[in-house]
């Protein structure tokens, strides 16, 4: 498999495809990173999806990714409490935000469209009477 292209969006330097462990240690599961070449002056990083090269977003520093898993976690719970389904709650994303079913990914979000996703997500929650868990 070869590895694409991808420069860090902080320092601009090449992102290399790495084994999770790099960053992880022995507690990383199997599965590779594109890791910018600065790690770990430069803490940005995003995982690959499995069995290919294919970023799951963009690279992203400590306080994108934990406000990627906050959108999740609130956002997730429109197709686990079944409101939508899951590929209905995605495309809701897609319209909600005018995006195209490939812009329409957490992964692919900064801090803003994040905290916009779950301010649109809790209303929806609420709307359907579901009481919001903790978010971390």
């Amino acid at each position: 498999m070869k590895q694409k292209q991808i420069r860090c969006p902080y320092c601009g330097s090449i992102a290399i495809l790495r084994d999770a462990s790099y960053v992880y240690g022995n507690k990383a599961k199997d599965g590779k990173l594109y890791v910018c070449s600065h790690f770990p002056q430069c803490n940005s990083y995003v995982g690959v999806h499995p069995g290919t090269t294919n970023a799951k977003g963009k690279l992203a520093n400590k306080e994108l990714r934990q406000k990627r898993i906050q959108a999740h976690r609130v956002f997730d719970q429109i197709w686990l409490n079944h409101i939508f389904t899951k590929s209905e709650a995605y495309r809701w994303i897609a319209d909600k935000f005018c995006l195209t079913a490939k812009e329409a990914h957490i992964g692919e979000f900064s801090t803003y469209m994040c905290d916009q996703l779950i301010l649109e997500s809790m209303k929806i929650l609420e709307n359907n009477h579901i009481p919001l868990r903790a978010i971390g």
